[in-house]
């Protein structure tokens, strides 16, 4: 039986910079993959094109129970890290929007295929189709059973690396099975929830929500908490489009969140120079210049569009611009895991060393990427902490 330095389950991103790392400094690790090919989520990511990164990246970007644990790693591995391993591999990131940076050829197969090529050139092992169905805690190190076409195996190795990543989605093989080996050991875990999610709508409110389906708006979607200045998406559901993602990681049940729907414009102002002129024209005329005639007419429910601008009283006024600007939505829920870009929780930062993503109580056990308690805003923040969470578990390997 072939003895690994390590054992990596889950072949994503982390999985495959932590094993692409520990071979280039010598070591041999297996990765165990439970689908057919290496990468899956980052095949799909970025509608294929991969949102590697964000040149932006820094600890505000993500949401954690202790974010100042994100420090440690991104000191060890950080943005110009990961353009420099890129284009090392001939990988050049254009930027998009918001510092976005995606391949220049614009496909996220050739971003996999830098790992794949490492690996194979390190001499690294790649096991597919193989479900880890166990993680033992020996005298001599772990003992991994895994289950594939050839039946159960059971490996021996000194050290074990978590990156399976988390519940979304499940056709990609997404499991909470990090989650269940950290709680066999006692790791503390923060309750996990779907992060980067749409948002539905229930109840009376429901009807006005679907008849603005395809309808796209660029806003300010903000809580006591935090902003984003994005596009929403109104849906037949609902709500989505990167703004509502965004907030979607720093919302509760039951709790409200707030969209400024002209975040470019002070209605007050809008409305002070049409009355300055005159005040002719109806309200409806002047939302005509910002919204496309559907979201006028979804307004129209809401507002007295159908009045002079002239003869708007306080109240109607008032009214208006608090509408257009406090919009007030009270989600009933989420769209849930498989809708998800990523898993909000995970295992909890206090159970692991902040340098190395080692266990605390259990030597020789790693957590990286998804599993562990830090979830990106959209944007690449997500793939920056999956390549340092695995570049910094390797380099303990």
């Amino acid at each position: 039986m072939k003895q690994y330095d390590a054992i990596i389950v889950g072949g994503g991103a982390c999985g495959l910079m932590c094993a692409a790392q520990a071979g280039l400094l010598g070591k041999s690790v297996l990765v165990v993959e439970r689908n057919d090919k290496v990468g899956a989520k980052i095949l799909i990511s970025g509608g294929g094109r991969c949102n590697y990164t964000n040149l932006g990246t820094s600890i505000d970007n993500f949401v954690s129970e202790n974010p100042q644990f994100l420090k440690s790693v991104f000191s060890q591995w950080t943005v110009e890290d990961t353009l420099d391993f890129f284009e090392s591999h001939g990988i050049f990131g254009e930027e998009k929007t918001l510092g976005q940076l995606f391949p220049s050829t614009n496909k996220a197969k050739d971003v996999v295929a830098v790992f794949t090529q490492i690996l194979y050139d390190t001499n690294q092992d790649i096991v597919l189709n193989s479900l880890v169905k166990a993680v033992e805690k020996n005298e001599e190190g772990f003992l991994i059973t895994i289950e594939n076409k050839k039946g159960e195996q059971h490996l021996k190795t000194k050290k074990v690396v978590m990156a399976s990543g988390g519940l979304p989605v499940y056709k990609l093989g997404a499991s909470d099975f990090a989650i269940r080996v950290a709680k066999k050991f006692e790791l503390a875990i923060v309750p996990t929830a779907p992060a980067l999610v749409p948002l539905t709508i229930t109840g009376k409110d429901a009807d006005w929500y679907a008849s603005l389906a395809g309808n796209s708006v660029f806003s300010r979607v903000y809580n006591k908490e935090i902003s984003f200045e994005e596009n929403i998406l109104f849906t037949h559901w609902g709500l989505s489009g990167p703004a509502i993602l965004q907030i979607s990681s720093y919302w509760r049940a039951g709790e409200e969140f707030y969209i400024d729907l002209l975040p470019q414009f002070k209605l007050e102002e809008l409305i002070k120079e049409e009355r300055n002129q005159g005040g002719k024209r109806l309200v409806s005329h002047m939302l005509n210049d910002y919204f496309t005639k559907r979201m006028v007419e979804a307004l129209g429910k809401l507002l007295p569009i159908e009045t002079k601008i002239a003869s708007l009283s306080k109240t109607d006024a008032k009214l208006i611009i608090d509408t257009i600007h406090k919009f007030k939505v009270k989600p009933a829920g989420d769209k849930g895991y498989d809708k998800a870009e990523v898993m909000r929780g995970g295992v909890s930062t206090a159970a692991l060393n902040p340098k190395t993503l080692e266990s605390k109580q259990v030597a020789g056990l790693f957590f990286g990427g998804e599993t562990v308690d830090v979830t990106g805003w959209l944007g690449g923040y997500n793939f920056q902490w999956a390549w340092a969470s695995g570049y910094a578990i390797a380099q303990a390997i």
